[in-house]
């Protein structure tokens, strides 16, 4: 019976069908899905599915399973030269199709690919204010003052009662004095300035 489940046994139609549904719908669809696609009849599906995943009942199988996704891996593998040769593809029939903001951005994609010809630049701060402790957020307060030349302080000296400047005294401002005036003294100033 051993020479019966080598790997090296072909496999059935169903088999293969199985292999290639499962495969390709990796993580899309169960085991159960794939043997149901397969051909089985779903009442016996998930017993047929779980023998053919079972490297001691069908190591035949798991051996295409296995070597079906590497030919899948290696045919949608993404490496540098399949990379920038595809994204010349890609620019190439954006040109041809007056497509010029996709082909720009192929092109761009081939640089940033290179490494060399683009700079990513960003900038990664660590420690934020948050995370200092009361000490060290004065600390740094008084450091960013300490670096500032000192400032020339302009607010004005209080004025204290008996500095005060003649005519500062209520009731000796000019409106007041005007407002004091005595009609015929405002009627001559009229005549004056006519």
């Amino acid at each position: 019976m051993v020479a019966k489940n080598t790997p090296t046994k072909k496999l059935t139609r169903r088999q293969e069908k199985f292999v290639r549904e499962l495969v390709s719908g990796d993580g899309m669809i169960s085991n159960r899905e794939a043997a149901i696609k397969a051909g089985y009849p779903s009442s016996s599906a998930h017993t047929r599915s779980w023998e053919m995943l079972n490297p001691n009942r069908c190591p035949h199988v798991v051996a295409e399973i296995k070597r079906y996704r590497d030919e899948l891996d290696e045919l949608y593998a993404v490496d540098y030269k399949r990379h920038v040769r595809d994204l010349k593809t890609l620019r190439d029939l954006a040109m041809k199709n007056s497509a010029f903001s996709a082909a720009v951005q192929a092109e761009r994609l081939r640089g940033l690919a290179h490494g060399d010809i683009y700079v990513n630049k960003s900038e990664v701060r660590h420690g934020t204010i948050d995370q200092m402790t009361t000490a060290e957020v004065e600390l740094e307060l008084k450091r960013i003052r300490e670096s500032f030349e000192p400032l020339i302080d302009i607010t004005p000296d209080k004025v204290e009662e008996s500095d005060t400047v003649p005519g500062d005294e209520p009731g000796s401002g000019a409106l007041e004095v005007i407002e004091n005036r005595t009609e015929p003294d405002a009627a001559k100033d009229r005549n004056h300035t006519s």
